[in-house]
């Protein structure tokens, strides 16, 4: 379990620097600005998905 809460916070990492990435596409006019900010999205809500997955591993192992 503990390779898994490694990947949840590597999506937040990706997930920074798609922000990143995107702002700094914005500002210099060249195209991929909406894919990077909807990969940024996509790698947030991937955390939140894996974390509450994460949790239910946990509780189920917690009640046997």
């Amino acid at each position: 379990m503990k390779y898994s809460k490694i990947f949840q916070y590597a999506y937040l990492i990706f997930a920074v620097l798609f922000v990143y990435d995107g702002f700094s596409k914005w500002g210099d006019g060249t195209n991929g600005t909406y894919i990077s900010l909807g990969l940024a999205a996509l790698a947030i809500f991937m955390y939140f998905f894996r974390k509450k997955f994460g949790r239910k591993f946990e509780n189920k192992d917690n009640t046997k």
